[in-house]
């Protein structure tokens, strides 16, 4: 938004009553060891003042903020910003202290996107005293402690490829200067060619040193303007959607091994209302409240099982716009939609586990996955899920638990407080499981 190594494999007996046959999974991919848990996964685009650290804490520990940096620098970029006050006087220590002070990790996006390089006194000098002293003011080692990550650009499309990497290099350089210990990730990156919203990894190719991560956004566009449909993150017709993150993934493999990757921004749009046929968005289609909750719940699911370190949703709330990316929140006007609560029901159920396998992957039809407590290896759980966006259902009887099945619950769109009841274990459920399957995950918990 503008603004694997090892492979190990095994079988499970899966009856689908619905078709009355035996299928088998496929073979599924072993975790590394270094898989994050899921709580150190989830993140969650913020903004600035607008942002209510103690309101979203239910769902993630990982902010993202759009910081810009002309309200650091102004119109004279040789002028050293007054931190920990920006020139319009926003107190970043204030905003980003009361981000820290409710446990939030702090990854601020410096946005220099709207200065034009034109417009900078002296490009690599400002740039990489800005960088310095941004670290040395707020980095984790620096005079506040509050940021623990920093992205140079965000989506810097109006810039040349050439001008980017100058500013990049001055910046970096400056940030490792003011703080060894402050992580520089890059822009919106793409493993092609630079586009509108992105740049190409050539421009930071030779630049292995002053990257710490590689960062992608991608979005699941069936069609862009002047629709901007969405679907479903498994849909095979979605020409970038995890396309995108699986060529980074290639790239960084073969290139710059051992470089993280976050996926910085991911998202859908939906709004109660409908586009007005008069204005520039009057094609404009969104997606249910239902399918908002269930396909980023599903997007984080299937980014998890990917060689990514972080994923951030897109967006923290939204003003009920029926336009592009205008209402992308969890929280609609500052209330929680059903998107919120399925995300914060993920968050409580998989916060200390990290994926381990893929058990089954049947495109449009079924998908398990495997994960593991991180304190406690004797417990596991499974997420089982229709990767469809048909509302379909089917029964399905599961066999071969990896442990004893003590627990089970569907993805819920209301909040935890509500009385809501959980599917119940059957006597025999320690061999076998008859369940529904649907659109939403089911989680089902083991112990051995």
């Amino acid at each position: 938004m503008q603004f694997t190594k090892s492979h190990s494999f095994r079988f499970l007996g899966i009856y689908s009553t619905c078709l009355v046959a035996v299928v088998f999974a496929v073979g599924a991919a072993a975790a590394e060891p270094n898989r994050p848990l899921m709580r150190e996964f989830i993140g969650l685009n913020g903004h600035t003042v607008q942002f209510k650290p103690d309101l979203y804490q239910p769902v993630a520990r990982l902010v993202r903020d759009y910081h810009p940096v002309e309200w650091d620098l102004g119109t004279n970029t040789s002028e050293a910003a007054p931190f920990p006050f920006a020139k319009n006087r926003v107190d970043w220590s204030r905003v980003y202290g009361s981000w820290t002070a409710k446990e939030w990790n702090v990854d601020v996006c410096l946005m220099f996107d709207h200065i034009k390089p034109e417009k900078w006194r002296n490009l690599e000098a400002d740039a990489r005293a800005y960088g310095k002293a941004f670290a040395r003011e707020f980095g984790p080692s620096g005079k506040r402690k509050l940021v623990e990550s920093v992205e140079i650009g965000n989506e810097p499309g109006n810039w040349s490829d050439a001008d980017y990497t100058r500013i990049y290099r001055a910046m970096a350089e400056g940030v490792r200067e003011g703080d060894s210990k402050l992580r520089i990730a890059t822009c919106n990156l793409s493993a092609g060619k630079s586009g509108k919203y992105d740049k190409s990894v050539e421009c930071l190719a030779k630049l292995p040193d002053l990257v710490d991560v590689l960062n992608v956004h991608t979005y699941a566009m069936l069609e862009n303007w002047p629709t901007w449909r969405r679907s479903f993150p498994e849909d095979p017709r979605l020409p970038k959607y995890l396309k995108d993150v699986e060529d980074l993934c290639r790239w960084r493999d073969a290139h710059a091994a051992g470089k993280p990757i976050w996926v910085t921004e991911f998202g859908y749009d939906s709004s109660t209302k409908t586009a007005d046929k008069k204005s520039s968005d009057s094609k404009w289609v969104g997606v249910t409240d239902e399918q908002q909750a269930q396909w980023l719940v599903r997007s984080l699911l299937v980014f998890s099982a990917m060689p990514v370190e972080r994923a951030y949703i897109y967006f923290f709330n939204d003003n009920d716009k029926p336009s592009f990316h205008a209402s992308s929140g969890i929280t609609r006007n500052f209330q929680p939609k059903p998107s919120f609560h399925a995300l914060a029901q993920l968050q409580r159920a998989l916060g200390d586990y990290r994926f381990e396998n893929i058990v089954t992957n049947e495109p449009g039809h079924l998908r398990i996955q495997q994960y593991r407590h991180g304190a406690s290896p004797a417990k596991s759980m499974w997420v089982v899920w229709a990767p469809s966006g048909t509302d379909q259902s089917f029964a399905l009887k599961l066999k071969n638990f990896p442990g004893k099945l003590v627990k089970l619950e569907a993805m819920t769109t209301r909040p935890e407080s509500d009385s809501q009841s959980s599917p119940k274990i059957p006597q025999n459920a320690l061999s076998s499981y008859d369940m529904k399957v649907t659109e939403s995950p089911l989680y089902m918990f083991f112990e051995n």
